[in-house]
């Protein structure tokens, strides 16, 4: 096993041995821009991480390795423009630095680009690796689509709620380390349990930064505490306190979600007193529980080495963290 330093410098060096055409340049340009942002690579380290577990050469997993990164980074460009966001990573979104109609056109090429790189692979690898990213890339859009689709409802179900963060997030980490496998050319089996282990991590790993977002310490979440709640994102947290809420506790819940004349700061301080009031916080530390031991579960299933499960445990430890 390699340590995930490895696999992250071998995404960021075939990325950077890229050859994208340089006409037209308000075409390209942007693709390599926002690529040349960086970030985790968490994605693609996985690719790679699930690859070399299952006793395959993990660079031979690169091409879908890249073909994971562009997807995510297409998603991004797209997200960045529904959302007017200005900032990425801490520097110009691409329709800010461009425009609206280059972001488009630049996210729709990145999205083919990504296809393209399963070409290097045999038919049958080809197939496989092409049919599951077609699945994760609809499941994907889908749940963006119930995420736009929540704002305009007042209230939203657990289950509504899982299955959108299920779709927009945790599809993709799970695709990312099934193709790993893929390319390994382990049984389908196999396939399906990295898949799940993936998956669930990936769903407790945003039910976790739900519950940052209103209880975690900015210095280490490097986000401003409350943004959900400020922009009034019906989270599990909130989901769940309207769940266990007596009648005033809902009323107050419902009030200060809808008033926008509230202060800032004492809208944070009223939910959050909501939240842990009703029981809505203890729900989401059992939620996050529930779907790690899932997701280590699966992992334990899975016909590998003490060693590669001993490497992938870590990793997931590590990511629930935030020290990845």
């Amino acid at each position: 096993m390699q340590d995930i330093g490895v696999y992250k410098e071998a995404i960021d060096r075939a990325l950077a041995e890229q050859n994208l055409p340089n006409s037209p340049e308000r075409l390209y340009a942007p693709i390599d821009y926002i690529l040349s942002l960086g970030g985790k690579r968490l994605r693609p380290v996985l690719t790679l991480m699930s690859c070399d577990c299952f006793q395959g050469a993990y660079h031979k997993a690169i091409p879908a390795a890249l073909a994971v990164e562009l997807f995510h980074n297409f998603s991004l460009i797209h997200d960045d423009i529904m959302d007017q966001a200005p900032l990425r990573r801490g520097h110009q979104t691409v329709h800010h630095k461009w425009d609206l109609n280059t972001g488009i056109l630049s996210g729709d090429a990145l999205l083919i680009l990504a296809y393209r790189y399963f070409e290097s692979y045999p038919p049958e690898v080809f197939s496989a690796l092409s049919k599951l990213f077609s699945q994760t890339a609809i499941e994907v859009c889908e749940g963006q689509q119930y995420d736009i689709d929540f704002e305009q409802l007042q209230e939203v179900s657990k289950d509504q709620y899982l299955k959108m963060i299920n779709y927009k997030t945790a599809v993709l980490v799970g695709a990312a380390m099934k193709m790993g496998a893929i390319v390994a050319q382990v049984d389908q089996t196999q396939q399906d349990l990295i898949y799940e282990f993936g998956r669930s991590l990936g769903v407790a790993f945003q039910l976790q930064d739900d519950y940052l977002d209103a209880f975690g310490d900015p210095k280490v979440f490097g986000k401003q505490v409350g943004g959900d709640i400020i922009s009034g994102k019906k989270t599990y947290l909130y989901i769940s306190a309207l769940e266990k809420a007596n009648a005033p506790q809902r009323t107050s819940l419902l009030t200060l979600y809808g008033d926008e004349a509230i202060q800032i700061e004492e809208k944070v301080s009223q939910v959050k007193a909501l939240f842990e009031a009703t029981g809505a916080t203890q729900a989401i530390v059992e939620a996050i529980k529930g779907h790690t031991q899932h997701a280590f579960f699966q992992l334990e299933q899975a016909d590998l080495s003490e060693q590669a499960k001993a490497h992938l445990a870590d990793f997931g430890h590590g990511l629930m963290k935030r020290n990845f």
